[in-house]
């Protein structure tokens, strides 16, 4: 039997490679031109948030589940208690548009790429905590249980960076009550999904979709980030590039 630590070890091991193939794409497509150090400070604030919001879905929404799941094999969904999913959802939201009013990261603009390192940090403890239960039920180390441990390493921190982008890009048009509610909706969606399908894999074909649709937005999100002299210079690399590439062919 592997011991708590070697699966804590394992679930955390896991989160991480998610939240670095989460940072690759967008991030490093921009990098050099949104504010990055502002950017890996919201790592280290959304580990400690993603934390605190990680472990209250587990004791407020998951435990109860779980029981409810277990103790009746014939409930497929036995439901999440709607207040309490609400109320940590909306505690997530909250906290991080506190988080991303912070003055340095009001003065450059970098509420989207700012969102989208932050998401990434709360999405990636999500998906340690709920590994870590997922790493102690029976028959986990099958090839159907391992995918779908992979598929949450993958999809949590991705799916929250998301939502918290899209929240910051919000912020930046001025839409900040629109901004916390949609990413309390998507937020409580997220989690009813992600704890439907600990035990139903077959709810990634309902999220999955939401996630590769929404991931093209993201480049126009973090657009926004970068200051109009960076976008100058972006546009003329990339059309150097263009060129080169032509000229090539």
């Amino acid at each position: 039997m592997v011991s708590e630590l070697g699966l804590f070890q394992l679930s955390s091991f896991c989160a991480l490679i998610g939240m670095t193939l989460g940072w690759r794409g967008v991030m490093t497509k921009f990098s050099g031109f949104y504010d990055l150090p502002t950017a890996w400070s919201q790592v280290f604030w959304g580990i400690v948030l993603g934390g605190i919001y990680a472990v209250m879905g587990d004791g407020l929404l998951f435990e109860p589940y779980y029981k409810t799941v277990t103790i009746n094999e014939n409930i497929m969904y036995g439901g999440l208690n709607i207040f309490s999913l609400m109320f940590v959802a909306l505690f997530a939201s909250v906290a991080s548009h506190l988080l991303l009013r912070r003055k340095r990261v009001r003065q450059g603009g970098s509420q989207p790429s700012s969102g989208w390192a932050l998401g990434l940090a709360i999405g990636g403890m999500t998906a340690m905590v709920l590994m870590f239960r997922m790493f102690e039920f029976e028959g986990v180390f099958s090839f159907v249980g391992l995918m779908n441990v992979g598929l949450v390493a993958l999809i949590a921190p991705r799916a929250d960076a998301l939502i918290t982008s899209r929240h910051g890009y919000l912020m930046l048009q001025d839409r900040r009550w629109g901004a916390v509610l949609r990413s309390t909706f998507w937020r409580a969606s997220l989690l009813v999904g992600l704890y439907y399908v600990v035990f139903n894999p077959i709810g990634w074909f309902f999220i999955l979709p939401f996630v590769f649709l929404a991931n093209p937005s993201a480049e126009k999100w973090i657009w926004e980030s970068v200051p109009k002299e960076g976008r100058r210079r972006l546009r003329r690399i990339w059309a150097e590039q263009a060129r080169s590439l032509t000229a090539d062919v």
